[in-house]
């Protein structure tokens, strides 16, 4: 069973900076892929960024949601199974709870990852 750990949450002010990690164990990255969803309080979860995990050719590729693109860096580090998000220029409406995904890849879908593992999640609070 894959399992995922996020860390990284704090509360910070408006126009700031925070990275999330998410190591993963049990994962086979070749081939599979790893994102972040972001549910705030009241709102339906909300599909943030996905990342190719992997060495290969393919692998590293990046998909944004619309509203945190340019913001927002997903990134991976393959030898120690994590990935980061990197969230600069947070505003108000980013603050939520983050989680960590982890699944097949899907290009049918936007998000082009399947969500077949889920992490506990972190909290980002960003205040004025």
């Amino acid at each position: 069973q894959v399992q995922l750990v996020e860390s990284g949450g704090d509360s910070v002010q408006a126009g700031g900076s925070l990275r999330l990690s998410c190591v993963a164990s049990r994962y086979t990255s070749s081939g599979n892929c790893m994102g972040w969803f972001r549910r705030a309080p009241g709102n339906e979860r909300e599909w943030v960024a996905t990342v190719y995990t992997g060495a290969g050719l393919y692998d590293g590729r990046t998909f944004y949601s619309d509203s945190v693109k340019g913001r927002f860096t997903i990134s991976q580090d393959n030898a120690k199974n994590t990935v980061y998000l990197q969230m600069n220029s947070l505003k108000l409406e980013d603050t939520a709870m983050y989680f960590c995904t982890a699944g097949r890849r899907d290009v049918g879908l936007l998000r082009r990852c399947q969500e077949n593992y889920w992490g506990q999640g972190t909290q980002v609070t960003v205040s004025s």
